[in-house]
């Protein structure tokens, strides 16, 4: 699945929840955000820009396909809290 592929990238699925709710950050609030090494985000954020997920005016923001994404990966994340709180962590 090409989602999954992009996605599983090293730091993607980062950028974009750094990116949730509406936030706009330019590259160094985001670098900052994401704790990774500057390569790696330049890197996902042109393929994040390619498959329109990400798009950059005056900061980088989420696109509408990009809201959605976000939309479906909370049922991920409710899953993830419940699944942490069962191993205790």
């Amino acid at each position: 699945m090409a989602a999954l592929d992009l996605l599983g990238r090293r730091g993607a699925l980062r950028i974009v929840w750094e990116l949730r709710e509406g936030r706009v950050l330019t590259f160094r609030a985001l670098l900052a955000a994401a704790e990774l090494p500057p390569g790696t985000v330049n890197t996902r954020l042109a393929e994040l820009r390619a498959a329109d997920v990400v798009a950059a005016d005056g900061g980088y923001r989420l696109t509408a396909r990009g809201a959605e994404l976000i939309v479906a990966l909370w049922p991920l994340m409710a899953w993830s809290e419940a699944w942490a709180a069962s191993l205790g962590t």
